[in-house]
């Protein structure tokens, strides 16, 4: 009988969603020979291959791609196995593995790690962020608890709970003079210079909704992967990009450039926290969700 470990399955699934053993080794905790080796003996188990190496990078055999969706389901199946042994304790502590979006991540953190310690001291946050295709993917197959998220969020599986409204603004060139009087309407013939992050991004698909009169086309994407780089680009004088409110602080400390607000009705998102809908877990979820809309409050106060 083959008797793969738990490990080395946790080691394929890091393996198969990265495609790089560096990343995926920092993924699960590991040292990169660590996971190599585990990795070369699950191969020797099965007496297949599950990864072709070459220069180029590594890439997924059909034999591993048959097995992965099963490997998932049983890490899931475990995951949930150990959630219920948790339910003996006390609520709020151990291991909880929390996703964000990459628009939310750096500028909520620093307001909801803080008040986490504080209020639930033997919590272990494990935070993950990636784009929301992948934040639903994993938390549907069990590697995450939760996620931070836009919506809408369309998957039966999951359940997702508002947390807080987040107003667009456009940052802007400082002297640009198409923006000396605003709000500015979102059927401005100046937002054909708004830039997008790269698809896949939630954000990317917020900009195109909230200034839909403006010619897609038109639009300039330089497939940047992170709001921090538009920025930079709108400080230069390259065009203009939208920003969520949680993230003015960082427009503050940017020279050359201006935060604008739209003109009313404000556009927004709504940021939720996002869960299986038969997660193991659902009071602490909630309580999850209300520590970082309070973080939220307390980060909009001090600002």
């Amino acid at each position: 009988m083959i008797r793969l470990s738990v490990r080395q399955m946790e080691y394929f699934d890091a393996l198969a969603e990265t495609l790089h053993f560096g990343r995926a080794a920092e993924l699960v905790g590991v040292s990169q020979p660590a996971l190599s080796s585990q990795i070369a003996e699950m191969e020797e188990k099965l007496d297949c291959k599950l990864f072709e190496r070459s220069r180029s990078g590594i890439r997924i055999t059909e034999e591993a791609r048959q097995l992965r969706p099963r490997i998932e389901r049983i890490l899931a199946d475990i995951r949930d196995v150990e959630a219920i042994a948790r339910r003996g304790r006390r609520p709020m502590e151990g291991r909880f593995r929390l996703g964000m979006i990459p628009t939310v991540a750096p500028y909520l953190l620093p307001a909801v790690l803080p008040l986490a310690r504080r209020s639930y001291p033997d919590l272990q946050l494990e935070l993950r962020e990636a784009v929301t295709g992948t934040l639903v993917e994993e938390t549907l197959s069990g590697r995450l608890d939760a996620f931070v998220a836009a919506l809408p969020i369309e998957e039966p599986g999951l359940v997702a709970e508002p947390l807080f409204e987040d107003r667009f603004y456009l940052a802007v060139p400082r002297d640009d003079p198409e923006f000396h009087s605003p709000p500015v309407p979102p059927e401005s013939p100046a937002l054909e210079r708004l830039m997008l992050l790269e698809e896949g991004h939630c954000l990317r698909d917020q900009a195109l909704a909230v200034c839909r009169s403006v010619r897609p086309l038109a639009l300039s994407s330089y497939g940047a992967t992170s709001l921090t780089t538009l920025l930079q680009m709108v400080s230069h004088g390259l065009g203009l990009t939208l920003i969520p409110e949680i993230a003015l602080q960082t427009v503050t400390a940017m020279r050359d450039m201006k935060v604008v607000p739209f003109a009313d009705p404000q556009p927004s998102r709504r940021i939720c926290l996002v869960w299986r809908r038969n997660g193991p877990r659902p009071e602490e979820y909630r309580t999850i969700g209300r520590l970082i809309a309070d973080a939220h409050g307390l980060e909009a106060a001090s600002g």
